[in-house]
């Protein structure tokens, strides 16, 4: 099939670069701690633009806290914005693009994307002449564009022509940034994608065409990595969206400061509490306990200015300064490597558990309810003994329990333990996954490794079963969670024990 979308001229100058010419320039190295921001930039306070719904109401939940200015055409709000992301301790950026090949057209559609995208670079130039160091830029590749765009063109990235239009999109990006200011790992340039539900379909060889083109235009391959919806296809790492309401820790960490979508029109409600700064610094700490040798080398920060859904960290009207001085604390932490021990009240147990009466009692492990609709549970009761029961789940067939460990009792370890579970003798099969520091034994670098089937006799009582884990690794990294009890059937619990088992 002949070109379609690649015979459209790059819409910068910034492109046929030489690879000795992108190998001279600084790069982040490869497992160097760093710190990344998804920036959005699409906010104009002098049309209105994303301050004020159609209806007139006010857009945002959270509001800047100097909106004199606030346009994504303006060089001086950007070069305002760069400055207080230096002073959050952020090393780089990843705008949010819509930019595509049907909304090339200025002044309509989504061109915003283009014009945002100039004045920026604009203001990182001003920067580097008064000899400032800006943080770099990455791409955080906004799918929704291969479904929403000014042609209204769903691509199909199976097809060459899908896979033409995915990738001038990402050409079209990085012709309009100087390779100076690029986000590089071992001089490769960041490209982050979001969610594979806009593509009407995909393939690995959408991904590979992206590599090979990219390499023939701008003289090196870039550092591709997905969002763990994308699970057909292989890239260089990958990420989940979702850290502001709950910490995911894949290869790459997403960590946010809360959520609140209040202000957006047809939303369900959905709210994570900010805890006054409480929950975003928990979020920090999950991963300053990890081992620094098995932590991911990347956090991503969700988000520097999402003022819609109120995940932003950026100076704001409601919390001041506050999340710029949290984030620049735990990042200087991050980027020395420093591990922080837990201590708490289960630091010296030989054992913890949890006991599911109407209300749970709790010594040293957590029911976790996953917000996103995963794990829900509620009070329930059989053979005359209280206990919780798992619901249908809003995302696939199987109903699960999740439970968190307390960290002052076992945390990114390496000594086995075993688990003990009571539960309802009434169900064909259950299983139990868990976080594991075998990366291949589970499909997010272990985090959710089988450990055993369960196949109870249906005798109708309650059972107790009991599981050794040889390579327990317990870092919150199963949906927030350390283990998960799952079954097609309802499962009837009343009982859960962790055990110390010794030093291998």
């Amino acid at each position: 099939m002949p070109a379609r979308f690649l015979q459209l001229p790059p819409m910068g100058k910034y492109i046929g670069h030489k690879p000795a010419a992108i190998r001279a320039l600084s790069t982040f190295r490869t497992g160097q701690p760093i710190v990344g921001t998804y920036y959005f930039y699409w906010y104009d306070v002098n049309t209105r633009e994303h301050f004020v719904d159609p209806d007139g109401t006010d857009a945002l939940t959270d509001h800047p806290l100097n909106p004199q200015g606030y346009s994504y055409r303006s060089v001086d709000w950007h070069r305002r914005e760069m400055e207080d992301i230096l002073r959050a301790g952020i090393d780089f950026i990843l705008p949010v693009y819509w930019g595509n090949p049907a909304d090339r057209q200025p002044g309509k559609g989504l061109y915003w994307s283009f014009d945002g995208l100039a004045a920026l670079v604009k203001a990182q130039e001003q920067m580097l002449a008064a000899k400032r160091r800006p943080p770099k830029i990455g791409l955080f590749y906004d799918t929704s564009t291969l479904q929403w765009n000014a042609d209204n063109y769903h691509a199909d990235l199976t097809t060459h022509e899908g896979q033409e239009w995915f990738y001038v999109s990402i050409r079209d990006f990085f012709s309009m940034v100087p390779p100076k200011l690029w986000a590089m790992v071992y001089h490769r340039p960041l490209i982050f994608l979001y969610a594979a539900a806009f593509a009407k379909d995909y393939n690995q060889q959408a991904i590979d065409f992206v590599y090979q083109q990219f390499a023939k235009d701008f003289g090196c391959r870039p550092y591709i990595v997905r969002e763990v919806s994308w699970g057909k296809v292989r890239t260089d790492s990958v990420y989940a969206w979702g850290g502001a309401l709950a910490p995911a820790i894949l290869e790459v960490a997403a960590i946010g400061p809360g959520y609140d979508h209040s202000a957006v029109p047809g939303r369900a409600p959905l709210v994570r509490d900010r805890e006054g700064g409480k929950f975003f610094e928990r979020s920090w700490e999950q991963i300053l306990r990890m081992n620094p040798k098995r932590r991911p080398s990347i956090v991503m920060i969700e988000t520097w200015n999402e003022l819609h859904e109120g995940t932003d960290i950026c100076p704001s009207r409601e919390y001041g300064d506050q999340y710029v001085k949290i984030n620049a604390r735990y990042a200087n932490l991050f980027r020395r490597r420093v591990q922080l021990r837990p201590q708490g009240a289960y630091s010296k147990a030989q054992e913890v558990s949890i006991v599911l009466e109407r209300q749970p009692v709790e010594r040293g492990i957590r029911l976790h309810i996953d917000p996103k609709g995963d794990g829900l549970m509620e009070p329930a009761e059989a053979g005359g003994v209280s206990a919780w029961r798992t619901l249908p789940n809003r995302h696939h067939n199987v109903r699960f329990a999740y439970f968190d460990v307390d960290d002052s009792f076992y945390f990114d370890g390496d000594e086995p333990v075993q688990v003990e579970i009571e539960v309802w003798d009434a169900i064909r099969e259950f299983t139990l996954e868990y976080d594991s520091s075998d990366p291949a034994g589970g499909p997010h670098q272990g985090a959710f490794k089988l450990a055993q089937r369960f196949t109870p006799g249906g005798t109708g009582a309650w059972q107790t079963f009991r599981v050794s884990l040889k390579d327990a690794r317990f870092a919150n990294r199963g949906n927030g969670a350390d283990f998960r009890l799952g079954s097609g059937e309802e499962l009837l619990i009343r009982r859960v024990t962790v055990r110390r088992e010794g030093k291998r």
